[in-house]
């Protein structure tokens, strides 16, 4: 394994991490595996569970936290269905989601007493600075899928504005314009008024 990979491993190792504190899980440990056993894998995870059903909402999380920030998926998973003990192979890890009576039984921590136990927190920059990175990288591609949407929105040419009320009211119409004026017809009464009046003898 490249240097590069191994570092990739460490960052998805402490990202399963994460989803096992967020869900509440007790007594979260990394190990790193001695290079002899490096044929097995390089990191194991090891969790405890008070329940069977924490159980399995803590491997539940950390499948899908690995799957939507690095699309990466198990290659098996084991025990899901019991809960006391599930086994989730990322091939270069391992994870153990153990309740606490089983891990006290099967003490995988003293089966690997050549294993480096490492704390999350010694991840820690290491996982922020990758979630960084992919954001960044998220971004930069989100803003160039807008450029050139906005290019083929300005390259079009406006459309011609229609007319307003006030314009159309201010032309006089075309029938008002054609129709000729009429002189107005004076009322009966005042034309009788107007006439001289004949005197009887």
């Amino acid at each position: 394994m490249t240097t590069e990979q191994k570092q990739q491993t460490r960052i998805l190792v402490q990202a399963a991490a994460a989803a096992c504190e967020d869900k509440k899980a007790v007594d979260t440990r990394i190990l790193e595996l001695d290079p002899i056993d490096a044929g097995l894998s390089d990191f194991f995870l090891v969790t405890s569970a008070t329940n069977d059903r924490q159980a399995m909402t803590i491997a539940d999380e950390i499948e899908h936290k690995l799957k939507k920030d690095f699309g990466v998926f198990p290659n098996s998973v084991e025990g899901r269905r019991k809960g006391d003990w599930i086994l989730l192979d990322y091939v270069d890890f391992v994870v153990h989601v153990f309740l606490v009576e089983r891990r006290a039984f099967y003490d995988i921590e003293r089966l690997r007493k050549s294993a480096r136990p490492l704390t999350p927190a010694e991840f820690d920059a290491e996982l922020k600075a990758a979630l960084a990175e992919k954001t960044i990288a998220a971004r930069k591609k989100a803003s160039a899928k807008k450029a050139p949407a906005k290019k083929a929105a300005a390259g079009k040419t406006p459309a011609k504005k229609a007319p307003s009320k006030k314009a159309l009211a201010s032309k006089p119409s075309a029938k008002k314009a054609a129709a000729k004026p009429v002189a107005k017809k004076a009322p009966a009464r005042q034309a009788a008024k107007k006439a001289p009046k004949t005197k009887h003898k």
